[in-house]
Parts: structure tokens; sequence; C-alpha cells
């Protein structure tokens, strides 16, 4: 699979006395990275400049850099919430050295054109490597499948009409068929629509306190069974997109012991929020899924600890602000969080010991890239330099004025959060900081 991005110098680094944390080769150890034109050219001890740039890491975390799978980067079609270039500056802002868009544009990608269009753009305008999934169905619609092989040929990174259901099953059946002819990842919006319909938030105690409709969890787990009983019947891999459900991870983790090749995700605020958040009716903690119980977010960890689900994706989805200031029944589902998806897992979950940081940075990296068959980010000589500085005691503010992200409504806001972003390297090149 392809990903792109616009050309810029390589990077000379040296990057001294950092704690360099890479889960997948074992290490963590206070070393120095030594970086030459973008590549990883030597780890150790007492490395010499040579005229590269210096950066004095002492203190500070130095990982493999972040891939989020599960981006909106609004274009085409509403340029004015967000473009490739403001989002993948926010990205690099957040630590991420590769993100992959959602097809739900203004028009969908649905064809060649739409995705060569696309790709031509980044490669002008995106500040770090992006990959464009396209629509399993045309338009989203639900009832004819696209070109997927010609897609794929196009540099598709993948299928899934997020945002959609597959609704029909003898279409997702379909899909899972042709799927297996392009090598792309299967992803699927697990939504029985007759049962979330007109749902504000999580069907529950505080819902009925609220008197907002409910949008059951049972609406979710039961198309998360839906599919993964398609994928087990057709023998083909699936990704199963946001999970917020108990139910949902049961079902993962039951069809992953039977056999079948399926991964999940979940988002930062799924994993750090309950319904409870609601009940200030703010419309920055509306998303689809919505904020489901305690036992549901426990789940969410367990499964994230366990390997169950084995991605962290942001689900950045910006809106302008004049959607998102109105009363909350009427406010548009989604929340960003590309500039602030680690602090936030940082302090949610590493400090509070429910995740180890480890865990955290895999399930971050490595995690979503083997899921979408993308090499994982790794410190290692010889590998293309994708690394992330961490200033682990850095203390800051979430402000929307800091943000690159041309959207600001974050679930953040206002909020105090541990450790921050110091550098990015992404494809070699230095993309923040």
């Amino acid at each position: 699979m392809m990903l792109y991005a616009k050309d810029s110098r390589k990077a000379n680094l040296v990057i001294r006395g950092a704690r360099v944390v890479d889960p997948g080769r074992r290490i963590d150890a206070v070393l120095d990275v030594r970086v030459d034109d973008g590549v990883v050219a030597q780890l150790g001890t007492g490395l010499e400049a040579n005229g590269h740039r210096v950066v004095d890491a002492e203190g500070l975390l130095l990982a493999p850099a972040l891939v989020d799978p599960h981006v909106h980067l609004r274009t085409p079609g509403r340029e004015d919430e967000e473009t490739i270039a403001s989002g993948t500056e926010a990205a690099a802002a957040g630590g991420y050295c590769a993100i992959l868009a959602m097809p739900n544009t203004d028009p969908v990608v649905d064809c060649s054109a739409v995705l060569g269009a696309l790709v031509e753009q980044a490669r002008t305008e995106a500040g770090i490597p992006v990959g464009f999934l396209a629509a399993i169905s045309k338009r989203q619609a639900g009832s004819e499948l696209t070109e997927m092989v010609e897609l794929a040929e196009s540099g598709a990174a993948g299928f899934t009409d997020d945002g959609c259901p597959v609704a029909s099953p003898g279409l997702m059946r379909r899909a899972l068929q042709y799927n297996a002819l392009t090598g792309c990842t299967l992803a699927v919006h697990c939504e029985e629509q007759t049962l979330s319909r007109s749902g504000q938030m999580h069907e529950g105690y505080v819902s009925a306190q609220l008197g907002l409709a409910g949008y059951p969890s049972v609406a979710e787990s039961v198309m998360v069974e839906r599919d993964l009983s398609l994928a087990h019947y057709e023998a083909q891999p699936l990704h199963l997109l946001h999970l917020s459900a108990r139910e949902s991870v049961d079902a993962l983790r039951e069809a992953q012991a039977h056999g079948v090749t399926a991964s999940g995700e979940v988002t930062p605020h799924h994993l750090c929020l309950t319904d409870e958040a609601v009940r200030s009716l703010d419309s920055n903690v509306k998303m689809n899924p919505p904020l489901r119980g305690p036992d549901d977010r426990a789940a969410l960890i367990e499964a994230l600890r366990d390997g169950t689900i084995g991605a962290i994706a942001t689900d950045h989805a910006p809106h302008a602000r004049h959607e998102k200031e109105v009363p909350f029944e009427a406010a548009p589902f989604g929340v960003t969080g590309l500039e602030t998806a680690f602090a936030a897992l940082y302090t949610h979950l590493v400090e509070p010991g429910l995740v180890s940081l480890p865990t955290l940075l895999e399930r971050m990296s490595a995690g979503p890239a083997r899921i979408y068959r993308l090499e994982p980010p790794q410190v290692a000589v010889g590998a293309e330099a994708n690394l992330v500085l961490i200033d682990p005691q850095a203390q800051w503010d979430v402000d929307e004025r800091s943000f690159r992200s041309r959207s600001a409504n974050s679930w953040l806001l206002g909020q105090k959060l541990r450790a921050r972003i110091s550098l990015t390297v992404a494809a070699g090149r230095v993309a923040y900081g």
C-alpha cells in the first residue's frame, strides 16, 4: 500500500540521552539515536554529531512514531473544516508519522477519479504520509459495490463505508468476497440503524435522567456479530471500527478464539470517558458511537491490554464552530483528536496504572500499521526514521489557539494534560519540532 506526502529535506539528527522505548524490539534504555539522511544509522552512547542537528533529550521519551488509521480530512467538500495540509500538520503535532483518511467526503471516494485527485493533492500538500480509504459501496448508499480492484490498483489504502453501516448482509458478503482480490483491509462501521435511529447518547440511566433519546449498545453489537459471522463464513479478514460496547468486545474476542482473522480499534474518548460526561450537555462529547457506561469502558481497556483490540484510532472528526455551538440534540456527531490523543491517554490511562506505556505505544503505532499492512515504525538501524520525542513530565492546558487543525471541537478543551510531543520525524523528515 502506498502513502503519499510532499517531498522535503531528509533529516540529519543526533538525539541524545533519551529513554528509548520500542515495544516491538523490546528496547527500553537510555540511548543516543543518530539519523543520517532520514534513516536510523546508529544507536548507542556518545554518538558524534558531525554537523548534524543535536537534540538534547535527557529526561525525554523517544519511541516509534504513531499511526492513526481513522481520520476525517473533510477533503473534498468541507475544506472549511479540515484540509490535507491542516490535518497532516495537526497529526505531526500529535506525534503521528502516518494517517489514513476516511472516504465519506463530498463527493465520496468511490471511484478512481476522486481517489486519484486526492493522491495528487497529497503529493503537494501532505506534511506526513497519508493514505486514502475508498468506499465499499457507491456513494456509501449500501446498494452497489464500488470497483474495488480498480480502486486498489489506483492506490486505495483499504475499504470502508465509515459513517454508514453496510446494512445488507448480501452486499457485505460480496464485499468480503471481492476484497479478497485486492489485498486491502476491509473495515466496517457496525450500527443497526433501526435500533440506533434518533439516538443522541448511550441508552441507559444517564440518558433517562437527561431525557435524551438513547442509542443502545446492542445497535452496535448485533452488527459486530453479523459481520464477524460473515467474515468467518467467507474465511476473510475484517477490521471493526471504533468499538464502544462490552458486547462487541466479547464478540470480537470469541471470533478470534475461533480462528476468525478479525481486528478492532478503539478511540481515546471511549477509553477515557463514560456517558456521565454527557451531563454537561457539551456537544463536544457527542459522537457516534456514543460514550457508554463504566462497564463498557472497563471492557475496552481490558481488550486493549490483552490485545483483543489491536489499535487506537482517533476518529478525528472536525466540525465547523457554528455546527457544534447549538443545543446538544441538534449538533452533529464527532470530535477532533489528532493533537491530543497521546497526552489524553497518557494522562487518563498510563499515569493511573490502567495501561502500561509499552502497551499504549504499541497500540498507537505498530498495532494499527499491521492491521493496514504498513511497515511498522521502529527504532532500528537501517529503518526509515519514524520517531516521536515526548516530554512525559510536561503539563499543558488544551487551548484551541494552539491547534493546527481548522476545527476545535475537542472534548478536552480547558483540561490539563501531562506529556507533550517535542519532535516528530515522519518518513525520514522532521515534520514537527
